[in-house]
């Protein structure tokens, strides 16, 4: 199956043939013809499977085919995203393949000012892609009309759970017309999001293009067992031993972030960190920094990296492995995107053990560990607890009240998916 048979209009198809690409993916080719038909789905698929375009192309067409008269544009498609980065990117997803078009689109997220956006809305949008904080913001100033919209799109739908957004996500949902298709996207289908969409999205056709909680296949995992004391000489001696140009490494905290970025920088490895404490501008620039091969390090907090898109990054490293399994899977799914390899690294220490096994089994097999020369783990020390970031940073959340970009409440090529970071 070619994008010439799977019922795109010609303006897409010239859209996708100038992009390089003429083969839709599994799950676009699941995704697109239901999408079409105007039927309600959720789909699960690993990241760097291009679940983006699998929804953008088809929501551009059904728009397209149904233009409306009149000189005013209304918001006809919204689709909501957990991050700033990943709304700024499907939304750059959109306008590549609606140029040729007569359809407009916009983006708003929290985090920079808000009345270029409010002078964006009043002239006029066909497709809208927001963060769920900044658009209430919006609907509270009155600056916006969701009661015309046609297409829903809750893109990264298992983040926005973890992110508690759900009260958000209701209440936007009050906003909308009742008749609407609904398109639920998501990385992992847990039984949390099933319910979500029972709950929020009725009965929606399930796509799964993967098995549950898989983790992207040509990735090859390591672990290398090290004290906690070692693990940023370790690091160094692996980036610099192994001539690695280009690494994306996640650390628990944005303290962590930022103390292992500046002890790279004196390693004589140039290195940027990026979590919800940083500008939208620092973030956006410490990014094209890594694109570009002048930041050779990219140091992430897991809220702030998911979906990131970076063609062909050739390796992840877990400097300290994640709270949850699931999310294993997320960070190790930014490399090995679209059928291209890529090495996930976890530098493990004895306090880890236990997540170390709780990955293993949600996996459903070990990870090979490989001890460095130089660098053997004192077997003497005793593990000690692992604080809960997450519950850190909620606390802090509520201590300091709403967050001007998206409000927290509790707990990424084109045709690739696309996401990014933020808060954590």
């Amino acid at each position: 199956m070619s994008f010439n048979t799977i019922g795109l209009s010609a303006e897409l198809l010239r859209a996708v043939a100038e992009e390089g690409y003429r083969d839709p993916t599994p799950i676009q080719r699941q995704v697109i013809p239901a999408i079409l038909e105007g039927r309600d789905i959720m789909a699960g698929a690993q990241t760097g499977t291009g679940k983006t375009a699998g929804f953008t192309l088809p929501l551009l067409q059904r728009l397209s085919a149904r233009a409306e008269g009149g000189s005013r544009r209304v918001i006809r498609t919204l689709i909501l995203t957990p991050t700033r980065e990943l709304a700024a990117q499907v939304e750059e997803s959109v306008r590549t393949y609606s140029k040729y078009l007569p359809l407009k689109s916009a983006v708003i997220f929290g985090g920079v000012n808000i009345n270029p956006q409010i002078e964006q809305l009043r002239r006029g949008i066909d497709i809208l892609v927001a963060t769920p904080g900044r658009l209430l913001d919006h609907v509270g100033q009155r600056t916006l009309d969701l009661s015309r919209v046609e297409i829903l799109v809750l893109d990264e739908a298992d983040r926005m759970l973890d992110m508690g957004f759900i009260r958000d996500i209701r209440r936007i949902l009050a906003l909308l017309p009742r008749q609407r298709q609904n398109l639920l996207f998501c990385a992992t289908l847990s039984d949390e999001i099933k319910q979500l969409a029972d709950d929020l999205l009725g009965s929606p056709t399930l796509i799964q293009a993967t098995r549950r909680n898989t983790a992207a296949e040509g990735v090859s995992h390591v672990i290398h067992p090290v004290d906690r004391e070692r693990k940023r000489a370790l690091l160094s001696f692996l980036i610099a031993s192994g001539s690695w140009r280009q690494v994306l490494v996640f650390t628990r905290t944005k303290h962590g972030a930022n103390r292992l970025a500046q002890q790279l920088q004196r390693d004589g490895i140039r290195a940027a960190a990026i979590h919800g404490n940083k500008s939208q501008a620092a973030r956006t620039r410490a990014l094209a920094d890594f694109k570009r091969g002048e930041v050779r390090v990219l140091v992430a907090t897991d809220i702030a990296a998911r979906g990131l898109d970076i063609e062909e990054l050739p390796h992840v490293v877990n400097f300290e492995l994640p709270n949850g399994a699931e999310h294993y899977v997320h960070r190790i799914g930014r490399t090995g995107r679209a059928g291209k390899e890529g090495d996930a690294v976890s530098l493990v220490c004895v306090d880890e053990n236990g997540l170390l096994k709780d990955i293993e089994r949600l996996l459903g097999r070990e990870i090979p560990k490989v001890v460095i020369p130089g660098y053997e783990p004192d077997r003497s020390l005793k593990a000690e607890p692992i604080r809960d970031s997450r519950a850190a940073s909620r606390g802090a959340r509520e201590r300091s009240g709403r967050d001007t970009g998206n409000r927290h409440r509790g707990r990424a090529s084109p045709l690739n998916a696309t996401a990014a970071g933020r808060g954590n």
